[in-house]
């Protein structure tokens, strides 16, 4: 059991533990639903997947890296026939 202690203006912190049982990391957000009887549960709240989620997702080892030139070459090539 975690003890938390709320400060004069209502606040709790929640202690590294918890945290990371939730897997909440800086910048994360927890939901809580209030229950009956003065319960409440909390989860974290699922991150929103930005544009940046999608990097490296086409990525596997065994292929090589290309450059932005190396990749408008490619494509250059590719409109001009050369490929």
């Amino acid at each position: 059991m975690t003890v938390l202690t709320v400060t004069s203006k209502g606040q709790v912190t929640l202690k590294k533990d918890v945290l990371q049982h939730l897997g909440v990391k800086p910048g994360g957000k927890i939901v809580v639903d209030i229950l009956p009887d003065g319960k409440a549960t909390m989860q974290a709240m699922p991150r929103e997947k930005g544009i940046e989620s999608i990097f490296g997702l086409l990525a596997h080892p065994d292929n090589p890296v290309l450059t932005i030139e190396e990749i408008k070459k490619i494509t250059e090539d590719a409109w001009a026939g050369k490929r």
